[in-house]
């Protein structure tokens, strides 16, 4: 069959990266002719793309790896991303598996698919950790499967290596986009209607961090000593139109609350930060590798609040990590107490092989895992709802993105999920709404 009368399908699993490279390869096969369907669907070709946080993940690759076969056994099933990464062999070893191919080699997706069209030889192709080097860049992206936010990849790779982390041999080493293409696809997007442009990456806060990465700064930029994101959160806040800038996430490893402060001046930047804290207990902090402690990360909050008492801050924490005792644990439940998150996702510890903390003593039994577990995350929703309560009265801009009934619903600048009166006409739109009382899962306002 000719590669222009291909159906592809595409299932991504993980992070915000992963979705917004699988529109990129979108992108790739749509330019070559082909037609791509929903992922559930009957289709020539499945592109899954992988993710390796935990051994769930792993096994959900799987799963549809072996659903979509089972379904269409004809079909090419191509498999990428961070486990094919970090576990080629693995992966290769699933007979259902027509080409394994590593996040370094997204970009060439179909050009395998079109070899193995023509060989109907199985293909592996892994770059090493050593060869994930150099941003590799293939253009700008002109539309996302979501009528109203956008996302913007701006880097690559990490080197942070916590001790419970696979993503830097998954991902390798940092390296940045160059900040006119970020600015050129910003520009494209926003001409397309977009409304929210969020800027993403396996380690946003260090771009423009790595040693060889060099770029020209406009004389206002230099004049004020700018430096990393900072620059593309200024240069996107300048474009014009009706939009705004969210920032997938900051890593407390990397920034500390002075860098925040700085960002605080650009107005189209949302008061909403994804700060992943992933233990509240300094002892387990050091265990993990995360290079900050608990005051340094509570500093960077109050320097937040302080900016805007309501400022929408979500994390991620990880329970049941090897050595944390009950004590540890408990210093956990106070951080979310005392930060009163909008969102906690909670994660049991998954042991990774190859991490530093799969070795470590102290490992902690899969039941004391769950129950605590289920204590984060009734944590987490009890500071969602006190949270949301503060917020009583308030008056927040709102993006609207879908209707539900005689409602419409979308999120605030702060990340709540906001329903109003309203219909077809509110979409994609950015309206202030004064917040009256907490609805379904999140709150319901009134349009000003």
């Amino acid at each position: 069959m000719s590669i222009n009368k291909l159906k592809v399908a595409f299932h991504t699993l993980g992070c915000k990266v992963n979705q917004y490279e699988t529109e990129a390869m979108k992108e790739q096969f749509r330019a070559a002719g082909c037609t791509v369907v929903g992922e559930e669907d009957t289709a020539d070709v499945y592109v899954i793309n992988t993710c390796t946080v935990t051994n769930l993940a792993d096994r959900k690759s799987r799963q549809y790896i072996r659903r979509m076969k089972k379904k269409c056994p004809e079909a090419v099933i191509a498999v990428t991303g961070c486990y094919a990464q970090v576990k080629p062999e693995e992966v290769s070893a699933l007979e259902e598996a027509d080409i394994v191919a590593g996040t370094g080699e997204k970009n060439n997706i179909l050009s395998y698919v079109q070899q193995f069209m023509e060989e109907r030889q199985r293909q592996t192709h892994i770059k090493s950790y050593d060869e994930l080097t150099g941003y590799d860049d293939k253009g700008v992206i002109t539309s996302m499967e979501s009528r109203t936010r956008a996302y913007i990849k701006i880097q690559e790779g990490c080197d942070r290596f916590c001790s419970y982390c696979l993503i830097p041999f998954a991902r390798g080493h940092v390296r940045s986009r160059n900040p006119e293409e970020i600015t050129e696809e910003a520009e494209t997007l926003i001409r397309q209607g977009f409304k929210e442009i969020i800027l993403t990456g396996i380690n946003t806060a260090l771009y423009g961090a790595e040693e060889n990465f060099s770029y020209p700064l406009k004389p206002d930029e230099e004049a004020a000593g700018m430096r990393g994101i900072e620059i593309i959160i200024k240069r996107i806040n300048d474009l014009e139109g009706d939009f705004r800038i969210r920032l997938s996430s900051l890593e407390p490893t990397v920034i500390n609350a002075a860098y925040v402060r700085e960002l605080m001046k650009y107005d189209k930047l949302c008061h909403h930060l994804h700060l992943s804290v992933q233990s509240g207990s300094n002892h387990v902090l050091k265990l993990m590798n995360r290079r900050y402690d608990r005051s340094e990360y509570l500093e960077i909050v109050k320097v937040l609040r302080e900016f805007d008492p309501l400022y929408g801050i979500t994390t991620d924490i990880i329970c049941g990590f090897p050595g944390e005792t009950d004590k540890d644990f408990e210093d956990s439940l106070d951080i979310i107490e005392q930060v009163k998150f909008c969102k906690v996702h909670a994660f049991r510890y998954s042991k990774r092989r190859g991490t530093a903390a799969a070795l470590m003593e102290g490992q902690v039994s899969g039941e004391v895992k769950k129950r605590r577990s289920d204590r984060l995350i009734e944590a987490g929703e009890k500071a969602a709802a006190e949270f949301m309560e503060s917020c009583r009265n308030s008056v927040r801009p709102v993006l609207f993105e879908e209707v539900c009934g005689t409602l419409v619903a979308g999120y605030s600048d702060n990340y709540i999920k906001v329903y109003a009166e309203g219909g077809e006409d509110d979409l994609n739109r950015i309206r202030n709404v004064k917040l009256s009382e907490n609805y379904k899962d999140g709150m319901k306002g009134e349009i000003e």
